[in-house]
Parts: C-alpha cells; sequence; structure tokens
C-alpha cells in the first residue's frame, strides 16, 4: 500500500467512524446479550446432561496413566518431545505464555490497515503453521500409547498384555515358557523402560533405541549383559531380583 492509497483509506475510515454507532452502549448491549445466552445454554446443558463422573480415585493403584483433556494433548505431546529435564519449564510456561503474549500484543505491533488474507502473507503463514503444528501435535499426544502397558503380543501368546496378564485362567492354559515371556513383558512394562523406549506402540521414541524389534538385532546374552551393566545413560536393572531380570531379558531376546 502506498502513500497515497493509505491517505485514502484513513479519510474512508475518518468518514465511516462519524457516521457509525457508539460503542456505548450499543456494543455492550450486544455483547451483553450474546453472553448471557452462551450462559443459558451451559447452565441448561450443565442441568439437563449433567457433569461426567469417571470412577472413584485409588490412590493405591499402580496402573493409573495420568492424561490431560483434549485440548492440552499437545502441550502433553510437546513434554515428550522435549527429552531434557531443563527444557520442561520451556514447554509447559515458557512457549504458552509467549505465544499468548503475542497475541495480546497483536493489535499493537500489527498495525497494517490490509485485512485481506492473500494481502498479509507473514500473518496468514504464521497462523496456518501454528493451526497444522497444533493439530498434529494434538494428533500425536492423543494416540500415545500407555507408559506402564505393551500392548504388542508376545511371540506364541494371544491377547494383549493387560488380558493376559490379568486373567489367571488364560495364564494357566499357558506353557513355563509362555508365562516366563508374559512375565517379562509386565517388567519391561512397570520397570520404566518405556520412559526411553518404544515397544510397539507403547512408550516414547527416544532417547532410547526402538526395542519392537531388538531380539532380532542382538543376542540375549548381550541384553542380559546391557540390563545389568546399564550402558551409556540408562540405568542398571540389578535392583531387581534375579528372576525378573531373566524374564526381562527373555522377553527381550523374543522380539523379533
Amino acid at each position: 500500500m502506498n502513500q497515497a492509497e493509505k491517505e485514502q483509506y484513513l479519510r474512508e475510515y475518518e468518514v465511516l467512524k462519524k457516521k457509525g454507532k457508539p460503542f456505548f452502549p450499543y456494543a455492550i448491549t450486544k455483547d451483553s446479550a450474546m453472553m448471557l445466552i452462551v450462559f443459558t445454554v451451559i447452565a441448561v446443558m450443565s442441568i439437563v446432561l449433567g457433569a461426567e463422573q469417571g470412577p472413584k480415585a485409588d490412590p493405591t493403584t499402580t496402573t493409573y496413566i495420568p492424561r490431560p483433556e483434549w485440548y492440552f494433548f499437545f502441550l502433553f505431546e510437546l513434554l515428550r518431545v522435549l527429552k531434557p529435564p531443563y527444557l520442561v519449564p520451556l514447554a509447559t510456561i515458557g512457549i504458552p505464555t509467549i505465544c499468548m503474549v503475542l497475541l495480546l500484543l497483536l493489535p499493537f505491533y500489527d498495525r497494517g490497515p490490509e485485512r485481506r488474507p492473500e494481502r498479509r502473507p507473514i500473518a496468514m503463514t504464521a497462523m496456518v503453521l501454528t493451526i497444522i503444528a497444533m493439530a498434529f501435535l494434538t494428533y500425536e499426544g492423543a494416540n500415545t500409547g500407555s507408559t506402564n502397558e505393551i500392548d504388542l503380543a508376545v511371540a506364541g501368546v494371544p491377547g494383549t498384555s493387560s488380558e493376559t496378564a490379568a486373567n489367571p485362567e488364560e495364564v494357566a492354559k499357558l506353557s513355563p515358557a509362555q508365562k516366563e515371556l508374559v512375565a517379562g513383558r509386565a517388567v519391561a512394562a512397570q520397570s520404566g523402560c518405556l520412559a526411553c523406549h518404544k515397544i510397539g506402540e507403547n512408550g516414547n521414541a527416544g532417547p532410547g533405541p526402538n526395542l519392537t524389534q531388538i531380539g532380532a538385532r542382538i543376542p540375549r546374552a548381550s541384553i542380559l549383559r546391557s540390563l545389568k551393566a546399564g550402558p551409556g545413560i540408562m540405568p542398571s536393572f540389578t535392583n531387581l531380583p534375579p528372576e525378573k531380570i531373566k524374564a526381562l531379558a527373555d522377553y527381550l531376546a523374543s522380539l523379533n
């Protein structure tokens, strides 16, 4: 927009402003009426439909999976992407606060008179990228697997971990070797392996490698040695009972 167009815009704006309606009481009345309608709709829905009631809280459970509401899934996934602990404040406080401040200050630093989307490429690009990023992070956060269960079936054992391990009748039908693998799967799910590794659709894709097919790449002896030694940043599992370490090594070796 050149200087002549800008001056023409300002003149037309002044003319329309003088012909326009005052903010008080015209705009305030409309806004108040709309607020009253929204409040009434929410109140009626609350009375008619009621609030969703989940199961009672059990402070002794070890299987509860904390999950945010759906509109916070993008922040939930952002926390999973930013692995280093010192970046957690940036993901939880820094990024949302910066974005909110930029949104509140938008009328002060965006003083351009243009309102047509095709004439505002920078603003439109930023908006589209933000929407795509939030939609992608929300989708990924909503489909994140459990961090204390492994749904990947054990070789030769039908069903998921939660179904097989929780059903005594199913466990009784298994052979000793299959029972050992099911027990190893439970150890892997409950010992924090999924905090750094991914097994099937469960766990995190890092900083440790994907363990879905670890048995095809590393022999059982090497897996057992790694569990005991704790290479790199991986902790040692020597604090576990020997039978659990053995079951865990057997299960990981079966993932091929």
